[in-house]
């Protein structure tokens, strides 16, 4: 198979969809592998590393989309990108589609097979291609959101460990998944007091069991948040419904409630965000404020430390990516049917019930498609 990778456009997007290593294994297995000069770059990749892996350099992405049977990148493409795109194709990406309708209205007019990272699944029914930038992101949220509690972001000037004589910052977490239970995790490390909030209650168990007396745990439901945005310094929203759009938890009028110059980072922006006034923000300017409240919303956070969130995206999804190449991606979903959760478009139909609910588009089973 002929597999390319391009540059990142988004907004200090410095990740790479291959790394040399990813190269040269598929190159040992036959296949060609195109990659766009400096597309590595960032991440602390350049391009004699790409040759000496095997792959061939080519200079615009134009040129590696019309060469590549299936193109690996990172992030979705960018509306420049789309013209690009041709009649089965394979996209191999985080595509984030349910708030996205423009690129889900493209994927399917050109007939591309889409598969995204994000809802691929495996046996236990986790989500192992996300799990990596999950964990990234939920580190980061603490981190950005300590940054922007200071007084000259328009915080409220609020350290978050505190010290003697003085009370700690209050951080809470809503959503007890992968990108809460590692924001909780740098949370109890820098000493504040932390408040986490999901609706499963086993989690719950499980995540009391983990933390101890460092994180009072709290169902999620309306009073609950309430009373714990009134309390907060911090609030990090980390729901998630794979493929869906993200229910908004916290409403404006929610803000109100909340301290001025307090702080909300909103991980769950890719998905819509789970703040009804939430909106994408970049690296460039990653905050705003509404009520008083300083909105960091960041389409890719973990963007800001490419050379970490590359090599950690590419230990999970490189092998269904050698999958595809190695079998096609047909027979490839036949073998793994954690691998077909992740093919959004296929036929130019949606081929994810998550995806086409939130877009309110038909949804489309997979192999019937692909048997017809």
């Amino acid at each position: 198979m002929k597999i390319g990778t391009t540059r990142e456009l988004k907004n200090h997007e410095y990740r790479v969809g291959l790394t040399p290593d990813n190269a040269a294994a598929l190159v040992a297995q036959g296949h060609i592998v195109y990659v766009e000069t400096r597309a590595g770059e960032g991440a602390g990749f350049d391009d004699a590393m790409y040759k000496a892996a095997g792959a061939v350099i080519l200079d615009t992405p134009a040129e590696v989309f019309a060469n590549a049977d299936m193109i690996v990148k990172v992030k979705e493409p960018e509306p420049c990108e789309y013209e690009y795109l041709r009649e089965g194709q394979i996209l191999y990406t985080y595509l984030h589609l349910a708030p996205n309708p423009g690129l889900a209205t493209a994927l399917i007019s050109r007939g591309v097979k889409a598969v995204a990272f994000e809802t691929i699944t495996d046996a236990e029914g986790n989500l192992p291609c996300l799990r990596p930038m999950s964990q990234i992101a939920g580190r980061l949220s603490i981190q950005e959101g300590a940054k922007y509690l200071e007084k000259s972001f328009g915080g409220r000037g609020i350290l978050l460990g505190g010290v003697p004589g003085v009370e700690r910052g209050k951080i809470v977490i809503i959503g007890g998944g992968i990108a809460g239970t590692y924001a909780a995790k740098a949370a109890v490390g820098i000493d504040a007091q932390v408040t986490l909030l999901d609706v499963n209650l086993n989690r719950l168990s499980y995540l009391e069991d983990v933390f101890g007396a460092s994180v009072t745990t709290l169902y999620s439901s309306e009073a609950n948040i309430k009373k714990c945005l009134a309390e907060a310094d911090l609030v990090i929203g980390s729901v998630l419904i794979p493929g869906g759009k993200t229910p908004k938890l916290v409403r404006k009028e929610h803000l109100k409630l909340m301290k001025k110059g307090s702080v909300i980072v909103d991980i769950a922006i890719d998905q819509g965000g789970c703040c009804e006034t939430s909106k994408v923000t970049t690296h460039d300017n990653p905050v705003f404020i509404e009520e008083g409240v300083v909105h960091y919303c960041v389409g890719n956070m973990p963007g800001a430390v490419p050379y970490t969130s590359t090599i950690a995206l590419a230990n999970t999804t490189f092998r269904y990516g050698e999958m595809i190449a190695r079998y096609g991606l047909e027979e490839a979903v036949k073998m793994d049917k954690g691998l077909a959760n992740g093919v959004n478009i296929y036929g130019h139909k949606c081929t994810n019930r998550n995806v086409a609910e939130s877009l309110n588009l038909e949804y489309t089973d997979l192999f019937e498609v692909i048997n017809a």
